[in-house]
């Protein structure tokens, strides 16, 4: 999976468990970074979601998850 495909899934999550609007979701969650698999063997990607707090927490939540699924992403 590529970041660029994590981030859609990670939107299109947000969207069907909470509603809301697309464009919306799309600058709470923000870009995924990449990390260096040397240091991050077990997950190398990560966000800094920005938002109200029930927007972050409600991504902080489903990162826990999706990180579990996805741990290591591509560039891209």
């Amino acid at each position: 999976m590529t970041a660029s495909e994590l981030q859609d899934l990670i939107v299109s999550t947000l969207l069907r468990e909470h509603g809301g609007l697309r464009r919306r979701w799309r600058i709470v969650v923000g870009p995924v970074r990449l990390h260096d698999l040397a240091t991050h063997a077990h997950c190398n990607w990560s966000l800094a979601p920005s938002g109200d707090y029930r927007e972050t927490d409600r991504v902080e939540r489903l990162l826990d998850r999706m990180r579990l699924d996805h741990p290591i992403v591509t560039s891209g």
